[in-house]
């Protein structure tokens, strides 16, 4: 066992050194980019801010999940009544916690087959959607370079699974009645716990991999912090065997794929205790449908976004996009399940614009850098031949490489454009649940925060990655977000 214990130390260090002689270096050679290589990807130190905040979400981010589920279940999805109720006495955290539905067995059986399907057409199901929808890109694609000089290939096949799970979805509801539309809601809050095993098993197994077996060592990175490296990763690509990659399968599958189930569940809910679906349950599945079509036909686009980039596999992601997701991206239909909103035609029409534009906006932007990066710059932005900063950045491998980073169209207006359209589709979900209560809300201040978060992250690794040529670009393209604002 020490010995073991010995082995797993001299790994660790030995990818640590490597990185850090070659971090320390850029430091030292910052005038001269080609000779010396710059930090970029995840930090390697952890400063006492960023752990408080690790070890915060730690703590209660599970117990945020559960005030709001508990909130829709016992107090009609009132966020202060509860409060009120602790406060006054009139209830206690164990009397609350002892009349939400506990574990159940079916729930676990629903949740392990939903998993288990997921898996074997991740695993088993080439994509064959390339060979008959025009401009889609499936299959096997490479993503992008790691900060170790690696390229993965991964199987692009998730708009595959999404068809296939959704029109066995709906052939169930029409002809084979196996289970009923509302199976999701009728077991959420036992699917919590569900979920909470698989979020912390898989966390878990990525941590103790990462020691034990990694698949690439030149991608991890050691803090020394066992809390930090417990919620952000070590390994950057963790797979078993080839193609199971840990997280293009679970940043897609199963959370996303979920995510227009349980609102159809919802929507069923809804028929089955009121006899009607409102419009403003309609809106939110529309809206929140388009985005999730939107992310699987793009998959081979999202193998060169921040979370397959830059993110480690840990707990932020393993535990995220198990809990996380489907149970707080899904609390508008949750919300109106238990408040039915018939919108007036003008409220649902304002929601419905601002919706579609912010998803026009939100693509648009990520259509022109796809392009941009496919034709090398030889394309036309908005009529024009693009404007770019050329720049240069040296991986943890040695190898010198070019990037050019694009200052027109959206990108010339403001730097995550994308991220402004993300946000004007967040808050139209929340505002097709009316002003009644605060807890639809929660998802627009989350995204809120989570997005500007993203855009200093990323920009901060930007700038140690590309050092003087990421100056010269926040000069060119000086807002992040609101043209003139901010």
């Amino acid at each position: 066992m020490y010995q073991n214990n010995s082995n797993i130390m001299t790994t660790a260090d030995a990818v640590r050194k490597r990185h850090k002689g070659s971090s320390s270096g850029a430091q030292a050679g910052v005038k001269d980019r080609a000779e010396e290589p710059v930090q970029w990807g995840r930090a390697w130190e952890v400063d006492w801010f960023s752990l408080t905040g690790v070890i915060l979400l730690l703590c209660f981010a599970p117990f945020i999940v559960f005030f709001f589920i508990m909130a829709c279940d016992q107090y009609q999805c009132s966020i202060s009544h509860p409060l009120l109720d602790l406060y006054n006495g009139d209830a206690t955290l164990l009397t609350i916690w002892n009349r939400a539905p506990s574990f159940t067995w079916a729930a676990a059986k629903i949740y392990a087959i939903w998993v288990t399907f997921q898996v074997v057409l991740y695993m088993c199901v080439p994509d064959f959607m390339h060979k008959i929808l025009p401009g889609y890109v499936g299959g096997v694609q490479e993503g992008a370079r790691t900060p170790a000089g690696l390229i993965n290939k991964y199987e692009v096949n998730g708009l595959q699974c999404w068809i296939i799970t959704h029109v066995l979805w709906v052939a169930n509801a029409q002809y084979f009645h196996w289970f009923s539309p509302t199976i999701i809601i009728d077991n959420w809050i036992p699917l919590l716990w569900c979920t909470n095993i698989l979020g912390y098993a898989v966390s878990t197994l990525a941590f103790i991999k990462a020691y034990l077996f990694p698949t690439n060592p030149e991608d991890c990175k050691f803090t020394g912090n066992i809390f930090y490296n417990y919620m952000m990763g070590i390994e950057f690509n963790p797979r078993i065997g080839k193609w199971f990659d840990f997280k293009l399968f679970f940043n897609g599958r199963p959370g996303i794929v979920a995510w227009t189930l349980i609102n159809l569940s919802y929507a069923a809910k809804q028929q089955e205790l009121y006899g009607y679906v409102t419009n403003s349950m309609i809106l939110v599945n529309v809206l929140q449908a388009i985005y999730v079509l939107d992310f699987f036909w793009n998959e081979a686009w999202y193998l060169k976004t921040i979370d397959i980039c830059h993110d480690h596999f840990g707990w932020y992601l393993g535990w995220g996009d198990c809990v996380w997701l489907p149970f707080l991206y899904t609390l508008q239909g949750l919300y109106l399940v238990y408040n039915p909103i018939q919108l007036s035609t003008p409220h649902a029409a304002g929601v419905l614009i601002l919706g579609l534009v912010g998803y026009y906006i939100f693509r648009s932007t990520n259509h022109q850098k796809d392009l941009f990066r496919r034709t090398e710059g030889n394309c036309k932005i908005w009529g024009k031949k693009p404007t770019f900063i050329e720049c240069s950045y040296r991986s943890a491998d040695g190898g010198i490489h070019k990037s050019k980073l694009m200052t027109s169209g959206f990108w010339g207006v403001a730097r995550h454009m994308n991220y402004t359209g993300d946000l004007m589709g967040s808050l139209a979900y929340c505002l097709a649940c009316g002003g009644k209560h605060l807890l639809p809300y929660f998802y627009i201040v989350y995204m809120t925060i989570l997005l500007v978060h993203r855009c200093i992250r990323d920009e901060h690794r930007c700038s140690n990655k590309y050092g003087k040529d990421w100056e010269r670009y926040t000069a060119a393209v000086p807002c992040r977000l609101l043209p003139n604002i901010f």
